[in-house]
């Protein structure tokens, strides 16, 4: 059975999520998280996407990314081998670090920005790997409250927009709207989804 192909253009908002081959981990210490960001600003650089939010957790990792002129498609092959050669130097292994084909679910960012934000910063505290959000250093939630700890590679200022235009106002709307409890569940995100 052949996959159904994927929808890109540009503009397009996905929810990526990429998993560890066969649940391995993909991240053994903070060094490898620290590649793994670098890789994205470098893409980013080269193919000018948005990056409105990001979660590294040991075995996956998830991305919200808007596209520009180059496909997502080709946006991961290159992050995704990048930092697949890198692990694989460093640990002395071979083969497939990802399992198969990424999932990416396409996303309507005028509906959705901000409870895609909200979700994917909140995936450390639900999988129990951080107590608060503030405590996980590789999620981009450290980039919507300190400004200098985004390192250019997250694009914060449309979700603090939807806030305040008011730089300190919005990051503590921000912060206020991160502590409510989830308005939507995961299915209700993503009722409206195309995969």
């Amino acid at each position: 059975m052949t996959r159904k192909p994927r929808i890109e253009f540009e503009g397009a908002l996905y929810h990526v999520i990429t998993r560890g081959n066969q649940r391995q981990e993909i991240f053994r210490c903070a060094e490898d998280y620290v590649r793994y960001l670098r890789i994205l600003g470098e893409y980013k650089n080269r193919y000018h996407y948005v990056l409105y939010g990001y979660a590294l957790m040991g075995n996956h990792v998830h991305l919200l990314m808007e596209t520009k002129e180059i496909v997502l498609s080709r946006i991961l092959q290159g992050i995704n081998q990048s930092y697949t050669m890198y692990f694989n130097r460093k640990y002395a292994t071979v083969g497939h670090l990802f399992q198969g084909r990424y999932k990416a679910i396409l996303c309507d960012k005028d509906s959705y920005l901000l409870s895609l934000v909200k979700y994917i910063h909140k995936n450390p505290t639900r999988a129990g790997v951080a107590k608060t959000l503030e405590a996980y250093a590789w999620s981009s939630h450290g980039s919507y409250v300190d400004q200098t700890r985004a390192k250019g590679i997250v694009d914060t200022g449309l979700v603090l927009r939807n806030f305040s235009e008011d730089p300190r106002k919005a990051r503590k709307a921000y912060l206020e709207y991160m502590g409510e409890e989830d308005k939507l569940t995961r299915e209700e995100v993503y009722a409206t989804v195309d995969q």
